[in-house]
């Protein structure tokens, strides 16, 4: 993470480095170009200046051929020489050979001045000189109308460079985070995927988790846990049915011990002494009942980890689950309605049988003599909704967190006595949970109860 962090930052910062480092080039050039058109500027105007004074000096020697004149002319074209040495001086030679022909016409013109040459020798000196000054100044002008532009051009190549690199870069950033996000983000998921293997107590897949040092430590501490869990399984496993036979064994000599004193082999039994054998044969019913519910609860943790799917007809599954319970729907004058849909789908039938099955139990054993059940079951795209509502008393709103609880039973009774556990709707949890769904109660405290269970489904091709 480190290493990506300071390669954006270096791709960036480069960028704006670049950045920088362009526009003091051009503030810098734009500087130099600008002091070196002033120099033209003023060069130019004082060259025209001085030029100007050179003529009205020569003109006015011409005529009164005083001494002080010429030594006023001699002055000026010190200055003026000045002043082309100035220009001629310029980097890159801007004005080209004009310098050196301004030289030559100034030494014609103070040559045929002291010669005192005809007037028309002086005058076409004069001219000369001034086409010359002209020239200079529209040389100037261009030179720096030229640099302008090329500076100009310059800039704008460079904005497009600058402008190609500071989008590469961007990307390049982009995509270097990318590949830390894809980097960071998959043993995020594998851990993720860890962590729902162990909620689910699928424990035979190690955890193997790369990336960064500090999550393949998480890796390791996950599969460390794995191990204990599988350990504390194993354990408690062992301890279940060490438990259970041990208490099986004494409680089937005990059922033994009271059906002898119930048929009176050791000899008759008042009515006290038999009421007593009564109790003591119910309570040892009871207590078989609840050991083998907890055997049955084990049963099916064990074999819930792993899910089986393969093509179901839920009209068919549904017809065979109340086929089976029909002797017990008889006797309770319950009626059974189904709808469901007859589309095949990928599911496990195994566990969606027991699933429906324990539902269809509790709602015929809560229902009123004459009562009706009905268990529907429709396809949400790609969730198998499946509902079961009885007319019975309901569950009370107090029992609606608990109801799911190993051996919990609810505050209000059934119709009739019946001998539950409390382990049916637990079941049915566990084994909608390893299925990857889940199980509600809906609008609890009502009339009647109303289970809504929304697994994942798959059609069958």
């Amino acid at each position: 993470m480190l290493a990506g962090l300071l390669l954006i930052v270096a791709l960036l910062g480069g960028a704006s480095v670049r950045s920088w480092y362009l526009l003091e080039h051009f503030a810098a050039q734009s500087r130099a170009n600008g002091a070196l058109a002033l120099r033209i500027s003023a060069s130019t105007q004082e060259l025209a200046e001085r030029t100007t004074e050179l003529e009205r000096s020569a003109r006015q020697y011409m005529v009164l051929g005083d001494p002080g004149v010429l030594a006023r002319f001699d002055a000026q074209l010190t200055h003026a020489l000045g002043a082309i040495g100035n220009l001629d001086s310029l980097p890159g030679q801007p004005l080209a050979s004009q310098p050196v022909d301004w030289r030559r016409a100034v030494d014609e013109l103070g040559t045929s001045l002291h010669r005192k040459d005809a007037e028309d020798n002086l005058a076409n000196a004069l001219t000369r000189l001034a086409t010359i000054n002209a020239a200079l100044d529209a040389q100037g002008k261009r030179w720096i109308e030229n640099q302008h532009g090329a500076l100009l051009g310059e800039l704008e190549e460079n904005r497009l460079r600058l402008g190609t690199l500071v989008v590469a870069a961007i990307a390049t950033a982009f995509l270097i985070a990318l590949a830390m996000s894809w980097w960071l983000s998959r043993p995020i998921d594998t851990i993720e995927e860890a962590i729902e293997r162990l909620g689910e107590s699928r424990l035979g897949d190690p955890v193997e988790v790369g990336g960064p040092a500090d999550l393949r430590q998480i890796g390791k501490r996950l599969d460390w846990l794995r191990v204990r869990l599988g350990e504390l399984e194993a354990e408690r496993e062992k301890t279940l049915r060490h438990v259970s036979h041990e208490l099986k064994t004494p409680l089937t000599a005990l059922r033994e011990g009271v059906a002898l004193l119930q048929e009176e082999i050791a000899g008759p039994l008042t009515a006290a002494q038999r009421e007593v054998a009564d109790i003591l044969d119910a309570n040892a019913r009871s207590l078989q009942g609840h050991i083998e519910s907890l055997l049955r609860l084990n049963a099916v943790s064990l074999g819930t980890r792993r899910v089986h799917r393969r093509p179901v007809n839920l009209k068919r599954l549904l017809g065979e689950v109340v086929q089976e319970r029909e002797l017990q729907v008889q006797a309770r004058r319950v009626q059974i309605q189904c709808n469901a849909p007859s589309t095949p789908g990928l599911e496990d039938a195994d566990k969606l049988r027991v699933i429906i099955d324990n539902l269809l139990s509790n709602a015929i054993d809560f229902s009123p003599d004459g009562g009706v059940v009905r268990l529907d079951a429709r396809i949400d795209g790609p969730r198998l909704r499946l509902s079961c509502i009885d007319q019975g008393p309901g569950v009370a709103a107090e029992d609606a967190q608990r109801i799911f609880s190993p051996f919990v039973q609810g505050l209000r009774p059934a119709p009739v006595p019946r001998q539950g556990s409390g382990v049916g709707l637990s079941i049915v949890r566990e084994l909608v949970t390893v299925m990857g769904g889940r199980i509600e109660l809906v609008t609890p405290g009502s009339s009647g109860a109303h289970f809504e269970i929304e697994l994942p489904w798959t059609p069958a091709s």
